[in-house]
């Protein structure tokens, strides 16, 4: 998860266990805009074996009954946008249903960047193991799913922005309305432990690009006073960031 940072570093952060495994979430945003209920990421789904659950340590909460906690069923969402087709991140677009695997989201459009969808289903050696296919075909063949090409306004206040480097077709999500703006940084800046400009996954296929755009959007969400959003952290989901000292911070924001 830190690329070429020492051990000895992010460790301090980010305490390993046993296995050398650090505590991520997978968290999933819920928006109401233009009177659609927008699902953004869908976490690793429930279709894993005993063993790839063991690998990675996967517990819940999942998906569904969060949605249910929060008044709505799955057949309620309108739009799912995946950032990118890794399997942390749309594994709960598909669940399997007597013995098939189908779209979770019955009555819903499923929405990622063409070459992301492209690039997934014939993945290189390097990152073949984060793509399966399972969680995002079953979208096509559904005829549920939407292609894009670049930024795109999928809703009022829902701005889908390309932002190539952990893939070369990742989009992050920028959620402007009453006044506030917040953008998910997605797999650009996992979690607040991974601000420091050098802190880049070893999972990102074109880091030199990942470091460009980071050098791009980190102060401008610290100029705007936007809220930023993790995909990955299971502490701080939501902050506002500041720099001070010549460093940059994460400030947590309560969310619902």
């Amino acid at each position: 998860m830190f690329g070429v940072v020492p051990k000895a570093l992010w460790e301090k952060k980010c305490p390993a266990d046993a296995r050398n495994r650090i505590q991520l979430a997978m968290n999933c945003i819920l928006v109401h805009a233009g009177g659609k209920n927008i699902l953004i990421e869908t976490g690793a789904g429930d279709k894993f074996s005993a063993k790839f659950r063991d690998i990675y340590g996967l517990d819940g909460p999942f998906l569904a009954r969060e949605l249910r906690r929060h008044g709505r069923e799955l057949h309620e969402i309108d739009i799912v946008i995946n950032t990118h087709l890794h399997f942390d991140h749309c594994g709960g677009n598909t669940h399997i249903e007597k013995d098939k695997v189908v779209p979770t989201f019955p009555h819903a459009r499923y929405a990622v960047q063409r070459g992301e969808f492209e690039h997934a289903l014939h993945p290189n050696e390097r990152d073949s193991a984060s793509y399966i296919p399972d969680n995002y075909v079953p979208t096509r063949s559904a005829c549920k799913l939407s292609l894009l090409e670049g930024d795109r306004t999928i809703a009022p206040g829902v701005d889908l922005i390309k932002v190539p480097g952990h893939t070369s077709n990742m989009q992050c999500v920028k959620l402007h309305g009453g006044g506030k703006t917040a953008f998910l940084l997605a797999d650009l800046v996992p979690t607040a432990a991974h601000l420091p400009l050098p802190w880049i996954m070893g999972y990102d296929l074109y880091p030199m690009t990942t470091l460009e755009n980071r050098k791009k959007w980190i102060p401008e969400i610290i100029r705007e006073g936007w809220i930023a959003l993790f995909g990955h952290d299971p502490r701080t989901p939501a902050a506002y960031l500041r720099e001070r000292d010549g460093h940059w911070e994460a400030e947590p924001v309560k969310i619902t």
